[in-house]
């Protein structure tokens, strides 16, 4: 009990003495010992799990902790912070990142985003793994629930401050019950907003880190969020909601326009900026039928109005700002919609989460329509942004706010772009502590725009010079891979191990390759260094990378 009421001290000269998993209940790190304010932290439970699972999701014994990390604002809520110490420990710590707007702390003894199921997860791989709910608890609405944008220290947490309090907490539990003075190496691996969060601890805190990976990383979140809110409004005009069965007239269409660009029919729009420049929802057909309703008018599941079709097009474009950000950002892509899939019907289980992650089943309206009947993801997390965040009136009608035109709520806008656009683009510090980034986003993200994330690279690239950031970093896009899950191409790449392969034995990607899970089980591609893509070689079975060469644009 004396042990646990020690508290625990980073960065001491020398390393402390093991400290047995029980004996770190009540466990604390004082406020001196993490890098922003705060009220200290606590080890609220410690359990030693037993060995379980089978094959590659098989794990051995573990410590595992939850430690509450107090805010320095009483009115705050704490951070829930988990922490498995593995009992045969490869002397690595890794943090997972989280999705939407958090709240729950992700499963830390499961897979990385887009893991394969052919290699072990990355508590079983011997990793300190762990992660946080970024400083509040989550209601019923789990990732979709803004109400903690009420609080600024709540704000400020979720924005990126939590990712420096989780990693001190967690360096100083890992150092006291090992009995080192640090890691060897620390990793951090997220998708989403767990991708932006990967962004933000290269960027900001580049000592911290070895290595990152960014999947589908939504780095510049409000400006991501005023984009929804130009989406959703487009969405919730009189007639404009596409269903089900017209998305997928829709899609149809697409592949039909664009499925061959890649020089063969397999499914898979690899190239999608072909793809974009060619299709037109207006003058496209499906099945020898014009995908346009006669005159634009409503006529039924086999056809798009015109209404639907202008609404499309508003997903299809950027938003510009007509009005200065405290980010500096000036404007978010639209998306890749043509041949991506939007939320079709279907009878795969994964597709019900597709569809909740895109389009939804509900058109967008006040109050906004959620639940098991719910509108897009992204219209209700405009809703839950504009309520909490922005206006913080949670009666607020959040389809009246134009975010081209914001009126008396422009400054507060401006403000949440500092916190939450992540878009430094001089990784010169993390490049030269010897950090790795892997990016990687799917070509049929509607949640995410692809098109963001290569601006972020594009960016990179302008800063330090392509050469430069060829030494630590590479960027994918996946074909037919939608936002963490797709029934199309449902990627598996185990990015984990090119990390390591990178900053551990200087082994940087060659010709690394992304398999299917769903669409064509088995299937692979290979991943192209952006801004190249996947043609066809002209022979062999389309399904195997090893028919593809990565293209130049």
């Amino acid at each position: 009990m004396a042990l646990a009421a020690t508290a625990l001290l980073a960065g001491c000269a020398s390393a402390p003495k093991p400290v047995a998993c029980a004996d770190l209940k009540g466990a604390t790190v004082p406020a001196s010992a993490i890098g922003l304010p705060t009220q200290g932290a606590a080890v609220v439970t410690a359990e030693v799990v037993a060995p379980a699972g089978s094959g590659m999701a098989a794990t051995g014994a573990y410590c595992k902790l939850s430690a509450d990390i107090l805010a320095a604002d009483p009115q705050a809520p704490r951070i829930n912070l988990v922490l498995n110490l593995p009992v045969d420990w490869n002397r690595k710590g890794l943090m997972f990142g989280g999705g939407g707007f958090n709240g729950t702390v992700p499963p830390t003894n499961g897979n990385i985003p887009a893991g394969p199921d052919n290699v072990p997860v990355p508590l079983a791989r011997g990793y300190a793994t762990f992660s946080s709910d970024s400083g509040h608890q989550a209601n019923a609405l789990a990732s979709q629930d803004g109400a903690f944008g009420m609080n600024d220290e709540a704000v400020r947490n979720f924005s990126g401050d939590a990712l420096k309090k989780v990693h001190e907490v967690a360096m100083a539990l890992i150092t006291r019950h090992y009995g080192v003075k640090k890691p060897e190496r620390m990793y951090f691996v997220g998708g989403s907003t767990g991708g932006r969060e990967a962004l933000a601890v290269a960027q900001k805190w580049p000592d911290d880190w070895d290595g990152v990976v960014a999947l589908y990383p939504a780095w510049n979140a409000a400006s991501l969020g005023l984009q929804f809110g130009r989406i959703t409004r487009a969405f919730a005009a009189p007639g404009a909601y596409p269903n089900q069965a017209k998305r997928r007239q829709l899609y149809d269409a697409a592949m039909q326009a664009c499925d061959g660009l890649d020089g063969v029919a397999d499914g898979l729009i690899s190239n999608p900026r072909a793809c974009n420049a060619r299709f037109d929802p207006a003058t496209a057909t499906v099945r020898g039928q014009p995908l346009r309703c006669p005159g634009g008018a409503e006529s039924g599941d086999t056809c798009l109005s015109d209404a639907q079709i202008a609404a499309l097009n508003v997903f299809n474009t950027p938003i510009a700002f007509g009005y200065p950000l405290a980010s500096g950002e000036t404007q978010y892509p639209g998306f890749n919609t043509w041949g991506s899939d939007l939320g079709m019907a279907g009878s795969q289980p994964l597709q019900a989460r597709v569809t909740f992650l895109a389009l939804g089943t509900a058109q967008p309206a006040q109050p906004m329509p959620t639940g098991a009947n719910t509108a897009p993801y992204g219209s209700v997390f405009w809703d839950q942004w504009v309520k909490y965040f922005v206006t913080r009136t949670p009666g607020y009608d959040s389809l009246s706010l134009d975010p081209q035109n914001p009126g008396p709520w422009q400054a507060r806008i401006s403000t949440l772009t500092g916190l939450q656009d992540i878009n430094r683009t001089d990784l010169s510090a993390f490049q030269a502590r010897g950090g790795k980034l892997l990016m990687a986003h799917g070509a049929a993200d509607v949640l995410v725009s692809t098109r963001a994330t290569a601006q972020y690279y594009e960016r990179l690239q302008a800063t330090m010079g392509a050469a430069r950031v060829r030494e630590f970093a590479r960027y994918y896009e996946i074909p037919g891979y939608g936002h963490a899950a797709s029934t199309v191409f449902n990627a598996a790449w185990d990015s984990l191990g090119a990390l390591e392969a990178w900053v551990e034995r200087g082994q940087p990607p060659q010709a690394p390759v992304v398999a299917d899970s769903i669409g064509v089980p088995g299937r692979t591609r290979p991943l192209c260094d952006y801004p190249a893509w996947p043609r066809y070689s002209g022979s062999g079975d389309v399904n195997q990378a090893a028919s593809f060469a990565c293209a130049a644009p």
